[in-house]
């Protein structure tokens, strides 16, 4: 199993998460946390934007489901929009299941989300 790594970036466009590794139940509460810190710091940025970076995951459970979900909700609440990056099956496969596709915005590269 991969280590969870979780890093952020504020630029001018939005704040991105960058997450790499596995998110599954042992570190899907590391990911919540990051998550939680990097949507405070959305919500306080001019375009209100938070993208989460998904592409170097190579296994997202049912854990990571739910804590990007909890991180859109709160979003959502918060009035800052949650984007989604993902190009591969084992981060879209999931999401489609589940058809938390029919409420994530799902973009395949960081600057297609950085698009209005």
């Amino acid at each position: 199993m991969d280590l969870l790594e979780v890093g952020r970036e504020s630029g001018e466009e939005a704040v991105v998460v960058l997450v790499k590794g596995d998110v599954d139940s042992s570190t899907a509460d590391h990911l919540r946390d990051q998550l939680v810190a990097a949507l405070d710091v959305a919500t306080t940025h001019p375009r209100r934007l938070l993208v989460v970076d998904l592409q170097a995951v190579n296994f997202f459970g049912s854990a990571g489901l739910n804590a990007v979900l909890d991180c859109h909700e709160a979003g959502q609440a918060a009035g800052t929009a949650v984007r989604l990056v993902a190009d591969h099956p084992q981060v879209l496969q999931p999401i489609r299941v589940t058809e938390l596709d029919r409420i994530f915005e799902i973009y395949s590269t960081v600057s297609d989300a950085l698009q209005r």
